[in-house]
């Protein structure tokens, strides 16, 4: 009987005992991280305001009335970072998968640009993204080119995280690329497909889904990552609420423009991690038993 429903396509008795084992030791897990969560946080709190300098700190960084002042010019800079996270974002996607494709061309006369590509990768990897923020928003303008003008810092600092990111998810892509066995291009070739068609037909799609989640965990990171454009003098949210801290004598406004992150990266983190254990499901799924 099992073996005529395991034909059929339906799961078994045994499979259905085993996940009916699995969902309720899943229902006695969830309760206990839930309490053993609500018990260390209940007394993380008591130690918390408990300390000597809890009423300080309080008022120097968890003040009501500063945060509700601060919270629409803080505002207003996150509309900047998620401008330049935006075009960021499309920028490293383009850039990287492009350095992905030419580090994985095979033939000896693209040597050249295989070196060049990978001395490419090997320097924005190695430099802090911070000194490249210093380098390209100050350096591009101390050229004083004439035909560029005066070059936003939004943009210069867009410029900046998309040569950094890049080298980064170049290199996940190059990853992914490599990972797709070698006779699915072979087998593409072979049916008369070109090397561009094979790549963009069969390569890619299967490498799209290798690297989704550390592309995933790379945008996270970016998120993060478009505070740092206010070094260059742009306000936004960092710069909106440093701008506040002056003007209140209060850190209250570094805890918003912080909390506006964090919210900004649950979303991102939560689909990264359900884009994971899809993926990981898909690859560990078996026959039905």
């Amino acid at each position: 009987m099992s073996n005529t429903k395991a034909r059929q396509g339906q799961p078994s008795e045994i499979e259905l005992n085993r996940r009916a084992f699995r969902k309720s030791r899943k229902q006695k897990s969830t309760l206990v991280a839930i309490l053993s969560t609500l018990g260390f946080a209940v007394i993380a709190w008591l130690s918390l305001v408990n300390t000597p300098g809890w009423d300080r700190v309080q008022k120097s960084f968890f003040d009501y009335d500063t945060a509700v002042a601060a919270l629409p010019h803080v505002l207003d800079g996150l509309l900047l970072n998620l401008r330049v996270l935006f075009f960021s974002a499309i920028g490293v996607l383009v850039f990287g998968l492009a350095l992905a494709l030419l580090r994985t061309l095979r033939s000896p006369i693209f040597t050249p640009i295989r070196l060049l590509v990978r001395g490419y990768v090997d320097l924005f990897r190695g430099l802090p993204l911070i000194i490249v923020l210093y380098l390209v928003g100050f350096g591009i303008p101390g050229l004083r080119l004439e035909f560029l003008g005066r070059i936003p810092a939004e943009v210069l600092g867009t410029t900046a995280l998309i040569l950094t990111y890049s080298a980064y998810v170049a290199e996940v892509f190059r990853a992914g690329i490599e990972a797709v066995h070698p006779s699915q291009r072979l087998a593409a070739r072979s049916l008369g497909l070109t090397y561009t068609q094979s790549m963009r037909l069969v390569v890619l799609p299967q490498a799209f889904r290798k690297v989704a989640p550390p592309l995933m965990n790379d945008f996270v990171s970016l998120q993060k990552d478009v505070g740092l454009i206010s070094v260059l003098g742009a306000v936004d949210a960092v710069r909106g609420a440093q701008i506040e801290v002056a003007h209140f004598a209060n850190f209250t406004p570094y805890v918003v423009a912080g909390l506006l992150f964090v919210l900004l990266a649950i979303p991102t983190v939560r689909l990264a991690d359900y884009v994971t254990g899809r993926l990981a499901k898909r690859e560990q799924a078996g026959g039905v038993l």
